[in-house]
């Protein structure tokens, strides 16, 4: 017998998707509490009973938006510093051997790509964080912390002269940046958004000196 998996799971785990999907465009729209467990279930074309065979609950829905993208950026980064070949695609070839400026360059293009392709994950995150279950929370800002940690180290590793808190402080200030992409004017051209976002990146941790404690 073979070991694949079923058309039956296959069906199920399609439809887990797309409720998913939907969720993330009525929360980002409506805000989580001004969604129902019925609107996603009518989004699916499905009886909101038949929800309950995928998902708890809504909570359990805003759970799997937002700590599957942390983990998703967790996980990516730290495969693109690895130069594995499961990373996210990038501009540049992956290598393990590659210098900090390269893995700092892909590390950005990653952050910007996900920015570009998932302003509803970063407007929901931003608006519906404090819904999630304390436990949920815990598991995002610790992976978030990682994140960032592994971002710093980089930035360090290209500048052995600066601080990793000056580093953390950067890279935090571009994550800023990156993320405000739900929030720019309509009506931007999307490769304009995305060349200005990775140009501004890369000026604020390739130039300049951190200023010194004090000064």
């Amino acid at each position: 017998m073979g070991t694949g998996t079923t058309p039956r799971a296959a069906a199920k785990a399609a439809r887990r998707e797309q409720l998913l999907t939907v969720a993330k465009t009525l929360f980002a729209r409506h805000g989580f509490h001004g969604v129902r467990l019925e609107d996603l279930a009518t989004g699916v074309g499905i009886s909101t009973p038949a929800v309950y065979r995928h998902f708890a609950s809504k909570e359990a829905v805003l759970e799997e938006l937002l700590v599957g993208i942390s983990r998703y950026l967790h996980d990516g980064g730290r495969a693109v510093i690895a130069g594995r070949d499961d990373a996210p695609a990038t501009t540049g070839p992956a290598s393990t051997a590659a210098p900090p400026a390269e893995v700092l360059a892909r590390l950005i293009d990653f952050h910007v790509d996900f920015a570009m392709s998932e302003p509803e994950l970063i407007r929901i995150q931003d608006r519906d964080f404090a819904a999630l279950p304390e436990a949920s929370r815990r598991t995002i800002r610790r992976l978030q912390r990682a994140y960032v940690s592994d971002w710093a180290a980089v930035v360090a590793d290209r500048h052995p002269d600066w601080e990793v808190e000056s580093a953390t402080i950067r890279v935090h200030a571009v994550f800023g940046m990156m993320n405000s992409t739900p929030y720019l004017a309509r009506g931007l051209a999307r490769e304009n958004v995305s060349r200005e976002l990775r140009a501004a990146a890369r000026a604020a941790l390739e130039s300049g000196s951190p200023t010194s404690a004090g000064n």
